[in-house]
């Protein structure tokens, strides 16, 4: 092979890595159950919140919000540098995950 082609070769493979790394850090937003006002972002749409073009992954807001994440009404709305973030059950987190408020965050 030639050194053109291996170098072609190693450029498109580094870009597929990028691109999936960065697909991966993406927190997923999808519809929430509706409590009260939707957040920013969101509309209503029966008894959901549903996600609009420009929306930002929420979560239902159960005290204060976790670290990276904003307060919208009822939700917390995850900023750029938000980690996964569930609801905390019992007093501690599983495995992986570290507590923030009343929430477990995914570990970096």
């Amino acid at each position: 092979m030639s050194v053109i082609a291996t170098l072609r070769c190693a450029l498109v493979g580094a870009a597929l890595i990028s691109l999936a790394a960065s697909a991966d850090s993406a927190l997923p937003v999808q519809p929430i159950a509706k409590s009260g006002n939707c957040p920013s972002g969101y509309s209503t749409s029966g008894a959901y919140c549903k996600p609009g073009a420009k929306a930002r992954a929420a979560l239902e807001k159960r005290g204060s919000c976790p670290s990276g994440y904003s307060t919208s009404g009822a939700y917390c709305l995850a900023g750029t540098q938000a980690r996964p973030a569930v609801p905390k059950i019992g007093a501690g987190c599983p495995s992986g995950w570290s507590s923030s408020g009343d929430y477990c965050l995914r570990n970096r």
